[in-house]
């Protein structure tokens, strides 16, 4: 059954600013509305294996062991320092476009999914906050964790398409701003920067 306490408490969790809305953000400065929605798209699909994983109950056995762990932890930490190198330098997502355009998206979806997907916590996040909103009598707890799942999802999508609208309409009056837009994106690097030095730090 789905609660009120779920919905709010999923809201909370997906609102707090992460590596996929600072993401979404810097796509919708750089490269208007579309690509901040691709954007979303790739940062909800990258935490699909987390929540499978979470479901059957795999996030257990890399939660024990400390090498899958690690191996995980290293991949997500060297991919959020060249996600922030692309963005310090201009030439990642926010490499700023005159016009929105299509071209790319297939690479804005895939490193929002490798975003996500390189983040061994988000498993071990999951196995601990999902069941916790089972109930106690359900007669198949599979389903019910995957339709809570499926709703921590589209609530996903849906706050980070809000993100990503947000900024690309506040494009138009920074576009022209070589200076500011360099700016932003030293920013967003250093957010990214911050965050793999925390995921580097964490212990399992």
């Amino acid at each position: 059954m789905i609660t009120l306490d779920y919905l709010i408490t999923s809201l909370i969790i997906v609102a707090l600013p992460g590596t996929g809305v600072i993401y979404t953000l810097a796509l919708g400065l750089g490269r208007g509305m579309k690509a901040s929605i691709w954007a979303a798209f790739g940062c909800t699909l990258g935490i699909v294996p987390h929540m499978a994983a979470s479901i059957l109950g795999l996030s257990a056995l890399l939660h024990a062991s400390a090498v899958a762990f690690e191996i995980v932890r290293y991949l997500g930490v060297a991919w959020l320092l060249y996600m922030a190198w692309g963005m310090w330098f201009g030439t990642g997502a926010m490499k700023v476009t005159a016009n929105e355009t299509k071209t790319g998206i297939a690479k804005i979806i895939r490193d929002g999914i490798l975003l996500n997907l390189l983040n061994p916590k988000l498993s071990v996040f999951f196995l601990a906050f999902l069941p916790q909103f089972v109930t106690a009598d359900t007669p198949d707890t599979t389903a019910e964790m995957t339709l809570l799942g499926l709703i921590f999802m589209a609530m996903t999508f849906g706050v980070f398409v809000i993100y990503g609208c947000f900024a690309a309409a506040l494009r138009q009056h920074v576009l022209e701003r070589k200076d500011v837009m360099a700016w932003i994106g030293k920013s967003f690097a250093t957010a990214f920067i911050a965050v793999g030095l925390k995921l580097l730090l964490t212990n399992q």
